[in-house]
């Protein structure tokens, strides 16, 4: 495998390094992130807190700063190509509303349930794909960003493992609305599953992690793979294959502790939404961690939940700092280091962070 310097770029180093101060020690991390290694830092989307996200630009900074594994979020194309998007839907994500040869294809389609009125992935070839740019998601909250829109084409997953294999990392891909591109002729399962062979990465203790919001298609895949697999649990609602089949369980039930005993069944962790393990009230502030983090381990599930994120808009509220008249208070960083402390302090194996480097430091002095 390759090596990377593992420097941290100046401007991150610092909000990184200046917000931590904690003793102890994490052993050398495993590929699983469990018995006793060091928490996983997940590269969510790449340093989409300092690139647009799912970039490879934004994934090698991650990887530079000491990220272990990447995360991609697959989509396909028409043409059946996997490809790294947040969502089918391209607008805000790509510059393609500035693309008058696509204009007419822009449309409205049912997603899991929900209108949505976009250019959806699926409505073009990889090669169509590759004449947009990617753009930042949220320039209200990272307007910098902005500086780096136009700069990437979006990428395939087999262009992100090799990135992550040059250098040594693992990488998470999500599998995202598979009950609804199967529906549309484009099941995930195949070329998931051929992808992942053809890199070496279908065998046990490989450096890969394999999630979905949808038990479906997990349980599909472990009767084919020995990937690892990861059910992510939202922190409300239920999984959309569940309301397409009728079954009325909801997340809250699958993190009960028999729901926790079914989902080990076919997967080896959950990616919980960090509210199922320190719930906030109704203020926002946070509440006594729950018991989830040792029930899912007693279920023998690692446990990663998502997403940190160091804006005060994603923190609770008795983390956020400065003054919430300020026009950049929803911006502006709060005490982001001593939330993701808490959340390594119930024992948690990884954390899907938005900045990697910062959650690489907070780590490194523990």
């Amino acid at each position: 495998m390759g090596r990377i310097r593992r420097s941290i770029a100046a401007g991150v180093a610092i909000s990184a390094v200046a917000t931590v101060a904690v003793a102890g020690r994490f052993g050398v991390a495993e590929a699983d992130g469990r018995d006793g290694a060091r928490p996983l830092v997940i590269a969510h989307r790449g340093a989409s807190a300092h690139r647009p996200e799912h970039t490879l630009s934004g994934y090698r900074l991650a990887i530079e700063t000491g990220a272990d594994y990447i995360e991609p979020d697959l989509v396909q194309t028409k043409d059946g190509v996997l490809v790294d998007r947040h969502e089918n839907a391209l607008s805000q994500t790509t510059d393609v509303a500035s693309h008058p040869e696509f204009a007419a294809r822009k449309t409205t389609k049912s997603i899991d349930g929900v209108p949505v009125t976009d250019w959806f992935s699926e409505d073009f070839t990889f090669a169509e794909l590759r004449t947009l740019r990617a753009i930042e998601r949220i320039p209200g909250i990272r307007p910098d960003n902005q500086a780096f829109d136009g700069q990437d084409v979006i990428p395939s997953l087999e262009e992100v493992i090799d990135l992550a294999q040059e250098h040594g990392v693992g990488v998470y891909p999500e599998t995202k609305h598979p009950t609804y591109f199967a529906s549309i002729g484009l099941p995930f399962d195949e070329p998931l599953l051929k992808t992942l062979a053809a890199k070496g990465l279908d065998r046990r203790g490989s450096k890969v992690f394999v999630q979905s919001f949808e038990p479906g298609i997990l349980e599909r895949l472990r009767k084919r793979t020995k990937a690892h697999l990861v059910l992510l649990v939202n922190g409300s609602g239920r999984p959309y294959d569940f309301t397409a089949s009728g079954d009325p369980r909801t997340y809250a039930d699958l993190v009960a502790k028999k729901g926790l005993e079914w989902v080990a069944t076919f997967a080896d962790g959950i990616g919980p939404s960090t509210s199922w393990i320190i719930p906030v009230d109704a203020s926002g502030k946070t509440l006594p961690a729950t018991t989830l983090v040792k029930d899912a381990h007693r279920a023998n599930l690692t446990v990663h939940p998502w997403t940190f994120r160091p804006e005060n808009t994603f923190l609770p509220v008795n983390y956020r700092l400065g003054d919430p008249a300020s026009p950049v208070y929803a911006r502006a960083q709060g005490d982001a280091a001593g939330w993701l402390r808490a959340l390594l302090a119930t024992g948690i194996d990884g954390i899907f962070s938005d900045d990697p480097a910062l959650a690489v430091a907070v780590r490194s002095t523990l």
